[in-house]
């Protein structure tokens, strides 16, 4: 049965447009003023007048701990909390157990993903500096890229921001987007044992920003971004956190032109450090979340496109795994269900228009990965689709999350805007608060030339 929308907004590459869409067979067939057609039976009309039809959200950034975490979530369980987010299309880490260091581990992870994704997917391969010739058999048609995010050296426990000789021999030689956590460990393990000599173990949360500090991040960014230049290599740099960071990117051309992209996150975005107070370990990632004043910074930075685009780095933990001492609760959280709403916040509050939020969110992402027919409301793309009511207050609570942890940083956060529908490849995934447990998602596909 095809399906029309009927009278949405429809935001798309820089414009909102009141206009139908005609979906058939997982695709957009017609954006037209008024659609008519034949009344047989054969068409499902959704009247959608007074509401916003945005592109699915793209997250370039989620870890679905699965294989070998799912305790903490898995494929199915956080792809079912992404599209009650509107996110139809995700990228996906390879710090599962085990990493994902080889293709035969990365293929296991797609083989999961092609019976229980209801988004898109596609997962990074994982870079070391033991499986350097592993990684550079990735077939970036069919892969998003390699990272070292979440990965570790031996017992060093660093990235490769940490080891530039590394990242000169892989800079040369690989022709995949490489994306990067960068921060600078020495740095950190200073700041660490500082603050341990002072308080012990017990070192209060909101010191978190310091030991993580705005320098560690600055000096590894500098550093990387000095490299990937000096080769032309397509980097990514993932969830910059400080304003000094974000005026390293370049503003002065189109993002599809750009070498070098990079990304704010939800909570770096949302949160600032005089949160650390009332909600400690739940806003503990990293890189940390820091000051007022690099908040600010960040959103400036998105405006004025020194940033790319806006991701989750949704990255799950247990409730217990979230408590205890500073060393003992881990680092990250999920988000994937809560950002649009969060950041349709900004659009509410004036700092941001829903247009350049669809931009940051939707295009950019496909621009920067060459996802392949998705991320624009344009006729032949994939029917990949969030029906959005700006004017629907409602409230997290404990009842209406979906991740499998079972808890949100965003618990008692009141949105004015909420997901009505998701569609995924024309197949409605969520409606009225309710998921359906259809396998919609398919393998994202990619331009060879990135």
């Amino acid at each position: 049965m095809k399906t029309i929308i009927r009278n949405a907004c429809i935001v798309n590459e820089g414009k909102c447009t009141i206009a139908d869409i005609l979906i058939a067979n997982e695709r957009i067939e017609r954006i037209e003023t008024s659609i008519q057609v034949y009344n047989d039976g054969s068409y499902h009309e959704i009247n959608a007048e007074g509401l916003y039809l945005l592109p699915g959200i793209i997250d370039d950034q989620v870890h679905f701990r699965e294989p070998g975490l799912t305790h903490k979530g898995n494929i199915h369980s956080e792809s079912r909390a992404a599209v009650a987010g509107g996110i139809t299309s995700y990228m996906e880490m390879p710090n599962t157990l085990p990493n994902t260091l080889t293709q035969e581990l990365l293929a296991e992870k797609y083989l999961i993903a092609s019976t229980t994704s209801i988004a898109n997917y596609s997962f990074f391969m994982g870079i070391s500096q033991h499986n350097l010739e592993e990684a550079l058999k990735t077939d970036n048609e069919t892969v998003c890229g390699i990272t070292d995010d979440g990965l570790y050296f031996n017992n060093d426990k660093g990235i490769l921001a940490n080891y530039p000789e590394f990242l000169e021999k892989l800079f040369s030689r690989t022709e995949t987007l490489v994306a990067l956590h960068s921060e600078d460990d020495s740095i950190i393990n200073q700041n660490t044992a500082n603050y341990r000599a002072k308080y012990g173990e017990d070192i209060p949360m909101k010191f978190h920003p310091v030991i993580r500090s705005e320098e560690a991040c600055f000096v590894a960014t500098k550093r990387i971004l000095e490299i990937a230049k000096k080769h032309n290599n397509r980097l990514h740099v993932f969830h910059v956190s400080t304003a000094a960071e974000a005026n390293l990117f370049e503003n002065q051309i189109a993002v599809r032109d750009k070498r070098i992209t990079a990304e704010a996150c939800v909570h770096h975005l949302f949160f600032s450090d005089q949160d650390y107070q009332e909600l400690g370990a739940n806003i503990k990632w990293n890189p940390a979340i820091k000051s007022k004043n690099n908040k600010e910074g960040l959103l400036s930075a998105l405006l004025d496109n020194k940033l790319d685009i806006i991701a989750t780095d949704h990255a799950p933990h247990t409730i217990l795994e979230k408590s205890g001492s500073y060393f003992n609760a881990l680092s990250g959280g999920p988000l994937v269900q809560h950002a649009l709403p969060a950041m349709l916040e900004f659009v509410h509050e004036g700092k941001m228009s829903i247009e350049k939020l669809v931009e940051k969110m939707c295009h950019h992402v496909a621009e920067i990965y060459r996802i392949k027919e998705r991320g624009y409301i344009r006729e032949g793309y994939y029917a990949d689709l969030v029906l959005v009511d700006l004017n629907h207050p409602w409230k997290v609570s404990r009842e209406n999350i979906l991740y499998k942890c079972q808890w949100s940083p965003f618990e008692n956060q009141s949105f004015q805007s909420k997901i009505v529908k998701t569609f995924v490849n024309g197949s409605i995934v969520y409606e009225n608060e309710t998921i359906k447990n259809v396998n919609a998602g398919k393998r994202l596909l990619f331009s060879k030339i990135r």
